[in-house]
């Protein structure tokens, strides 16, 4: 039996979800459609007494604002500091005085072995909004309507409660954005490839 002339049936796409990232959307395979926003951070634990009080409170009357499901993910991976590093040594090539170089290695060793202690983590918060194929229709009539009438639709159904938790994010003091359709891209591609990512 020849193996080259056997068909390969199977493929990662197969296992994945996704369909499409089209306008800033995330397409699945059962007609569903997903946005998905990002958030920046608080050091909660450097605010004050008051300042701490302030956010609780607003963030349950976030929550409580809700009508609709959102998920709410947090990203933990370990800071890749590849990009820093190179830094350090471009100017360390750069450097006539050989004091600074020595020193600028001792920092990039320093900054190494923190790292390297300490598992420094790198978060990023996403809030997902869905909208269900079930909006659609039943199945056998999702499957006949294109996909830009899908974007369409779950596009009137999606930005205004993306505006929604963007205005009551603001609330929070927190940064939110829809993400692109690239940013989304490289996101699920960094997701599904965190074994090819450089490792310091």
């Amino acid at each position: 039996m020849d193996i080259s002339k056997i068909a390969i049936r199977g493929s990662t796409q197969d296992h994945l979800e996704i369909a499409d990232i089209r306008d800033g959307l995330l397409l699945l395979k059962d007609g569903s459609v997903a946005l998905v926003i990002q958030i920046s951070a608080v050091n909660f634990g450097l605010l004050s007494e008051r300042e701490q009080e302030a956010i609780i409170y607003a963030y349950a009357g976030f929550l409580n604002s809700l009508n609709f499901s959102v998920q709410i993910v947090i990203r933990s991976q370990q800071k890749d500091i590849s990009k820093y590093i190179a830094l350090l040594e471009d100017e360390s090539k750069k450097q006539t005085n050989p004091l600074l170089v020595e020193q600028i290695k001792k920092y990039k060793d320093f900054v190494l072995q923190t790292v390297k202690e300490n598992n420094v983590l790198d978060k990023k918060f996403y809030i997902t909004i869905p909208f269900s194929s079930l909006e659609l229709g039943p199945k056998s009539v999702v499957k006949k309507i294109p996909a830009e009438e899908i974007i369409q639709k779950a596009k009137t159904a999606l930005e205004p409660k993306r505006d929604h938790i963007l205005r009551q994010l603001g609330r929070l003091s927190l940064r939110a954005r829809q993400l692109t359709t690239s940013e989304l891209t490289d996101l699920f591609y960094e997701i599904y490839n965190q074994d090819k990512k450089k490792k310091i």
